[in-house]
This record gives C-alpha cells, structure tokens and sequence, in this order.
C-alpha cells in the first residue's frame, strides 16, 4: 500500500518547506518537491502542516492510588486524535520483581492488544535492594533504556530517599540508562501538609500551598548534586518553576549532562485554578503543583533558550468522581490532570500561533527531542525515508473550543474546558495506517505496538 501526501507544508526542527511525502507499507519511503510516483492513495495537504508524529514521553495509564486506578491503554485513541502517536508509560515495580520482569507482564497484561498508539514504557524503582540496582544494567537488551525514582510522597511506597537515587545513578551510567527523578523534598511537603491540616486547611488550593516553589527547587539541586557525586546524567521531569529551571540552568553551564521537561499544564494554567469553586479545584491538583503565571512565562522562555528541552502530557486520567475521595483533604485528592490529546493543539494555539515558539520549535518539544531522549530517534521524531511513517497532517484553519463532549480520554471532565483551540489534526498515520480522518478517530484498539528504546540517549550525548 502507497500514500501520498502532497502540497503540505513539511515542518522540521530547522525549518519547513512545501513538498510531498511518499508512505509505503509502514516507512517513510520518499520525502521532496513534486514527487511523480503512482500510489494507491493521494492526500492533498495544500494549505496545512505536516508534522511527524507526537512522542509523548511522560503518561500514566496504570498510576494506583489508595485504591483507585487512572484510565489505561483503551483510552490511547485520545492520543492519535492529538496528534501523538507514541506514548511512553512510568510502570511502577513490583516489590520482589525485578525491573525488567515487572515490565514485562504489565505490558502483556494491560497494553498489548489494547493500545491505539505505539508505546514503550519507564520502569520505575519501588523496592531498592541491590539486585533491583544490578537489574538496571538488563534494561536496555529489553528496550528500556530509562528509569525513575520519585523523591517525593513520603511515606508511600513509591519513594525513594537519597541514597537510591545515589544507587541508581552509580548502576545507570555505565549501562547508559538515563535516571529521570520528580524531584520534590518530601519531608517539607509532610510537614507543610500536617500544619496545614491541623489548621484546618483542607481545600484543594492548599495542595499548591503546602507544595511551594522552594520545595522542587530544592530538590532539584539535590538530584543535581547526586548525579554531580555520581559522575552521571539526570533528567528531571515535569519542571515547574523558575527556581529549578536555574538549578538546570547553572549545571548546564558548568558543562554537567543535567536536562529537564516541563508539562503543557504549567505552561497554561496557575495555581488559581485550584481555587475554582464546588471542588472543581481538584482538577487541578498535580504534582509539583501548578505555580504563578510569571513560573509560566519563565517555562516558554526557557523552552527557547534550550534549558528545558521536552513539553510532554503527564496525562494522568483520574476521573472527579474519583478526585472526591478528598472532598475533607486535600491529601489524599488523587494527583494528576488529563491532557493525552491536548498538547499539541494547545501548544500550536499558546505558543506557535501566540509567537512563543516557532512551528520548528513545536516539532522539537513534542517529539523530535522525546524521542532522541528515550533512545526512539531510530524510528520515531523524524520525517525522513526509512523512519516509521507517523505523521501528522495538522489543519490550522480550524477554530473551536476545547470540550468533555469532544474527548476521547474517556473521563467526565477535560482541564482544558472552554480553552480557546486554534487547529486540529485533519489526518494522523501511525506507522503507514490511517487512524484519523477529517479530524475524527478512525483507528482500531490494538493497533499500537512496542518500539524498543536504545540505551544512551540525549543525556548521555
């Protein structure tokens, strides 16, 4: 089966140009101007984008708390419809597990078969013995070529103290396995948290306030200065502030292989939102927490100067029914905002349509650099001949508001509810496959597949 797509405007990391792409099978076969090939399906893109498929690199489909479970793979279509066609999922280890063997049955248990996009996964450490270390080292041949500690939540069974951040990078650097940390001082969180329940301070706005800017800032030069004594690299996910962005800043000129991420939700909301009234304020209430709209100005800018280099979704799909569980307190609010299939519309409308970014920009954050950091950049973030032929026909033309009746991500509510949209992904092909037409999903479960990642990605070159 051939396709081709011509007139479109082919958006690069260094720059666009009109031209034609040629799919065969699953692979980009030929990229350039006024292709005269035969096909068995012409697209005319004239008048929109054509961007290679999105890598999200920072999802939760599986994420577990006091009882109750985000939305899994079935809901991955919300992806293709916003244009990402790879996703990358945090699984946490199962304690006596090894890492490898954890990932390994979630993957056969909960996403193949069911997965509309293709994926690949983040085991993240829970139990730190030292055969959990020295299984690191097996990662790559596996195809997992990250893993993540959580330095926040004191107290759940997911955290881990210094000393197995220390471990983890020790064991990760030789085996190039990038250590990626939510960096968050988890004691000054458990003390804010206990005073302020102690007062009697239990709405969701005091989820922002007993998680202060200082308390990922500091955190973040600790996970600096581990890696620092470890002689390794780190990524730190979902930066929120400007404070951490500086601590990246300073390691990166001291010539330190230290990188970071932020989230589209800090790039548009603040923590007013936790304020909203009737509780709607919990649908806000994410990890680190939402901050000020100058941390957000500071996010889009250090986006440009290159000191965060990803935007990814850290979709996390509790629904609020489910986020009621804190109608008395905050704490036990489950983490996590959805936003799988609104990261590349709400990029394109707050940042390349408002002149933040660029369109070349854009392609870079959502998945030319997600797939170089998560060693995918032999198949995916690139459209070139012999790449996996995802890509994106984006159609700027169109003008909406976002709404829960428009989404896919299958919960009662969107955080971006009533968000101005500027575009919409007109066609999305996952590996030659068309799984969106005219703006609607048209794909099939299951159609996703596992991309084996490579070990030393971007933080290690």
């Amino acid at each position: 089966m051939k396709t081709l797509i011509k007139n479109g405007l082919i958006v690069t990391t260094e720059h666009e140009y009109k031209g034609d792409i040629l799919i065969e099978g699953t692979k980009i076969e030929a990229v350039g101007r006024n292709l005269r090939v035969e096909a068995d399906k012409v697209i005319d893109a004239e008048g929109m984008y054509i961007l290679p498929g999105g890598v999200d690199q920072h999802a939760h489909f599986s994420f577990e708390f006091m009882g109750e479970r985000t939305k899994g793979f079935e809901t991955t279509n919300a992806a293709a419809l916003g244009g990402t066609t790879t996703v990358i999922e945090f699984v946490n280890q199962e304690q006596g597990k090894g890492l490898v063997e954890t990932v390994e049955a979630y993957r056969k248990e909960w996403v193949e078969g069911i997965s509309m996009v293709d994926y690949s996964f983040h085991p993240v450490i829970t139990d730190p013995t030292p055969e959990t270390f020295k299984d690191i080292k097996n990662l790559p041949a596996a195809g997992y070529p990250t893993v993540k500690l959580f330095m926040a939540y004191k107290g759940q069974f997911f955290h881990s103290d210094d000393e197995a951040v220390t471990n983890a990078l020790l064991e990760a650097k030789d085996a190039g396995v990038t250590v990626m940390v939510h960096a968050e001082n988890a004691d000054l969180i458990d003390l804010m948290q206990k005073k302020a329940i102690a007062n009697g301070e239990t709405d969701p706005y005091h989820h922002a306030l007993t998680r202060p800017p200082i308390v990922e800032t500091e955190a973040t030069e600790r996970a600096i200065n581990l890696a620092r004594f470890a002689e390794a690299p780190i990524y730190i996910v979902h930066v929120t502030t400007e404070g951490a962005v500086n601590a990246i800043k300073k390691a990166k000129e001291e010539g330190l292989p230290v990188y970071g991420e932020t989230c589209t939700q800090y790039l548009l909301f603040d923590k007013e939102y936790l304020a909203k009234e009737d509780f709607e304020g919990s649908k806000y209430v994410c990890s680190p927490a939402l901050r000020d709209k100058a941390d957000q100005e500071y996010l889009w800018k250090s986006l440009k100067d290159g000191s965060i280099n990803a935007v990814s979704s850290d979709h996390c799909g509790f629904t609020f029914d489910q986020k009621k569980m804190g109608l008395d307190d905050f704490r036990l609010i489950p983490n996590g905002t959805p936003g799988l299939e609104n990261r590349l519309p709400m990029l394109w409308t707050y940042g390349v349509e408002a002149g933040k970014i660029t369109r070349s920009e854009l392609v870079d954050y959502y998945s030319t650099m997600p797939a170089k950091n998560n060693g995918l950049d032999h198949r995916k973030g690139y459209i070139a001949p012999g790449y996996d032929a995802d890509v994106v026909i984006y159609n700027p033309n169109v003008e909406k508001k976002v709404t829960v009746e428009d989404s896919l991500n299958a919960l009662d509510y969107t955080a971006y509810e009533g968000f101005d949209q500027i575009g919409e992904c007109d066609a999305v092909f996952l590996r030659g496959t068309q799984v969106v037409k005219d703006g609607k999903y048209v794909g099939e479960k299951g159609q996703g597949a596992f991309i084996k990642g490579t070990a030393f990605g971007t933080a290690f070159r």
